[in-house]
């Protein structure tokens, strides 16, 4: 079998078999939220909104113009990249060139929010590309992430909603209100867990190199 028909029978296991806690959940939002989530995406806006971690600022991930207005939001360095988020395992293999065997691998494992980054990311606003050439993305089982990522039909950028530097908010009372005058619409709901924290993060380059970068 040849390294790209054990690469597809890898996604093929993935999607075809996602793990429990893969299966999309019902959506438990008002789809007016959405709607209007998505249509401030679609203008090249900044949103606030609750993410299967924490609060975080969002964009369409295509739109440079829109990452240039969270970097700005946040006061954040350029050389330091974001990450997006996706709703689906072939959404992902749409932004990255190829895929290691081993992501999928632990991708089908996985329990837990988990942001991997990958080497060779494609379709996506320059400026959120790493100066390796890598990118982080997330596969997120959000119903909220899922359904605007999907009304927009792009990828969304998940950064967390605070000044660089400064602590990220665990609620929503600690966003800095100068922080959430700057941000062009706030989508107005609770954070789904309880359990609050930044998901975990490991880079999984193409040359089989695996980096644990936060648990």
């Amino acid at each position: 079998m040849s390294k790209s028909d054990r690469s597809t029978n890898r996604k093929d296991q993935v999607r075809g078999r996602p793990s429990k806690k893969r299966e999309e959940a019902p959506l438990q939002v008002p789809k007016s939220f959405v709607i209007e989530a998505v249509a401030q995406l679609k203008k090249g806006n900044t949103i606030l909104y609750p993410t299967d971690t924490i609060y975080g600022i969002g964009c369409d991930a295509t739109n440079f113009e829109a990452v240039e207005k969270i970097y700005a939001i946040k006061e954040r360095d350029p050389s330091k990249s974001l990450l997006i988020l996706v709703d689906s395992f072939p959404m992902l293999d749409q932004y990255i060139e190829e895929i290691p065997e081993m992501a999928w691998e632990v991708l089908k494992l996985n329990k837990n929010p988990l942001t991997i980054i990958f080497d060779r990311p494609k379709g996506v606003a320059e400026n959120l590309i790493a100066s390796d050439n890598s990118l982080a993305i997330r596969v997120t089982n959000d119903p909220l992430c899922r359904e605007i990522i999907r009304g927009l039909r792009k990828p969304i950028v998940s950064t967390s909603a605070n000044i660089s530097g400064q602590p990220s908010p665990v609620h929503f009372e600690d966003i800095s209100k100068d922080l959430i005058s700057r941000i062009d619409h706030v989508v107005d709901l609770p954070l789904p867990s309880k359990n609050v924290k930044p998901s975990a993060i490991m880079k999984i380059s193409n040359d089989g190199i695996i980096k644990i970068i936060r648990k």
